[in-house]
């Protein structure tokens, strides 16, 4: 009985345990050095880049003449958020013709850990936003403006009050 008991103790820790595995993911294209040392500004063309590399991750979206290429590497322990251990970002620009004007590489130096400070972010136009809806639903129910001695908006304007007293004095 006690064996029995062991064994499955073992088993459920060896079934916990599998859990905190270590996960590696390759996301991205597959930059090859190869492939990428043959293109060459002034000689390459979009068409010759597509047909190397592939399709970019994604095309500028200010600058459609810039293509960018991502590959990263990253690691997970559990249900813990991905680090990034290696990036590289392959930006080929391209000129007004379609010519490849230049290749640049970064590396996870453009990695940004954006870290929020508390469950809220502070903004200044919701309390503005609020107030002001607050002065206009005041005003339309007729319960006075926000700021004394102002005067108040009328709720239809003067040509609409005018048609609307006509057709009330008509028998």
């Amino acid at each position: 009985m006690i064996r029995g008991g062991m064994k499955l103790a073992t088993l459920a820790a060896a079934v916990f345990l599998a859990g905190c595995a270590q996960m590696r993911a390759h996301k991205g294209v597959v930059i090859d050095s190869q492939a990428v040392s043959s293109i060459q500004p002034g000689v390459d063309n979009r068409d010759s880049v597509e047909k190397v590399l592939g399709r970019p991750t994604f095309v500028g979206q200010f600058t459609p003449n810039d293509w960018y290429y991502v590959s990263r590497d990253v690691n997970q322990v559990a249900f813990r958020n991905p680090r990034v251990m290696k990036q590289t970002v392959m930006i080929v620009r391209f000129d007004a013709k379609g010519n490849v004007a230049s290749v640049q590489h970064t590396g996870r130096e453009l990695v940004m850990n954006v870290d929020p400070s508390g469950k809220s972010t502070p903004t200044l136009g919701r309390q503005q936003l609020l107030r002001g809806a607050v002065r206009q639903y005041r005003q339309r129910r007729g319960a006075g403006s926000a700021r004394p001695g102002r005067r108040q908006r009328p709720l239809l304007a003067p040509r609409f009050r005018a048609a609307i007293v006509s057709l009330k004095r008509r028998p």
